[in-house]
């Protein structure tokens, strides 16, 4: 295989196996992963990304978590749930960005989903609707289901079995 610095000249040369520079790195940087797993991986990196912004930024940070309890118990559910919904808020998004077990991370964040859902269905479909709508936590829900379905992608820890 030649290499050729410009890759305008690869249509003269007319030999077959010829690549530009740019593509010989881009093969060697990710060798045997395809298109599903790095999109698989950009899905699971930026799910995590929003679990963590969600929790961190918004729920401990903005609102603390106090006033996120507050607002569970505005909606009817128990202050202490917000507690919890923190922290595998925080867990997952990490997770889902160190890229361990990310099929069954996607899984048990889809409940958390599922109550935002129902906590926002009677608000209209706009998120930014007043008391934000359902359309953001049924978009997410969907996200974690493909992420279920998927599995984590490249670059992933391997979860130990027992045999």
């Amino acid at each position: 295989m030649r290499i050729i610095e410009d890759p305008a000249s690869i249509a003269t040369v007319g030999t077959v196996g010829v690549l530009p520079i740019g593509e010989i790195a881009r093969k060697q940087a990710t060798p045997n992963i395809g298109r599903v797993e790095l999109a698989t991986a950009v899905l699971r990196i930026s799910l995590g990304m929003m679990f963590l912004a969600h929790s961190v930024i918004l729920k401990y940070l903005t609102y603390t978590l106090g006033g996120t309890a507050e607002y569970f118990q505005s909606v009817g559910l128990p202050g202490w749930l917000a507690y919890g919904v923190f922290w595998m808020e925080v867990a997952g998004g990490l997770l889902l960005v160190l890229g361990i077990a990310a099929r069954w991370v996607g899984l048990c964040l889809m409940p958390i989903l599922l109550g935002a859902l129902w906590v926002h269905s009677g608000n209209g479909w706009v998120f930014t609707s007043p008391g934000g709508g359902w359309e953001y936590p049924l978009y997410l829900a969907v996200l974690c289901g493909v992420q279920f379905l998927l599995g984590g992608g490249a670059f992933t820890v391997p979860v130990l079995r027992r045999k």
